[in-house]
């Protein structure tokens, strides 16, 4: 009997990942209001009754697609900033990470400012909110090393400037969307920053800094 409860568990954290990877999948490309436990059981060729034996309401699997985009993210940006030393290289390796995830999960920003899932409230809002603060004090965080150390300009807001940098990813991911074209995000992301990264400085230019 002790045997069998970690295959059940394992096999029903299984099936629980299924469901919220397709339910991003549907998330980009119907958008968050549009998607029904229909179309889940539909892609996964199940029954609803199988995605309701995972997750109590439809409310829960969205929570859980939450989770899913908060650990990822975190996990891509925190091996992103792995083993760098200067506080601004590891600002920009951080963005680059965070677009390419957003490249390869079109959906993503879209979940975390649904409006659907925003007029929630409760748990909803406390986790999206608590993922964007969180970033936005680790950016600012490392501003003010920069700052410290006389990489940017002494008189540099960096709460300020954390939050310029999470619009900045907005920006990009807002101009991609309204494109159609998700390799836009890729091509313009790199010299967006360097312009950021220009005006953390003394008013020096990329080329100028280099």
């Amino acid at each position: 009997m002790s045997e069998k409860t970690p295959r059940m568990r394992l096999r029903t954290e299984e099936r629980q990942e299924e469901i919220v990877r397709v339910a991003v999948e549907l998330a980009a490309d119907k958008g968050v209001a549009s998607v029904t436990t229909q179309d889940m059981a539909d892609a996964m060729q199940v029954t609803q009754g199988a995605i309701f034996r995972h997750f109590a309401s439809k409310d829960d699997i969205w929570y859980a697609v939450i989770v899913w985009v908060r650990e990822r993210l975190l996990a891509v940006l925190e091996k992103a900033a792995a083993g760098v030393t200067d506080p601004l290289d590891t600002v920009r390796r951080m963005f680059s990470a965070h677009i390419a995830f957003i490249a390869q999960h079109p959906a993503i920003p879209r979940l975390l400012f649904s409006e659907l899932l925003h007029k929630k409230g409760g748990r909803f809002q406390e986790l999206i909110v608590g993922l964007i603060a969180g970033y936005e004090a680790r950016i600012a965080a490392l501003l003010e090393q920069a700052r410290v150390q006389g990489l940017v300009r002494a008189e540099l807001d960096c709460t300020h400037a954390a939050v310029l940098y999470i619009g900045m990813v907005q920006g990009l991911v807002l101009r991609a969307n309204v494109l159609g074209n998700e390799q836009a995000l890729l091509t313009t992301a790199q010299a967006t920053f360097e312009v950021f990264a220009a005006g953390l400085r003394n008013g020096t230019t990329p080329q100028e800094a280099a």
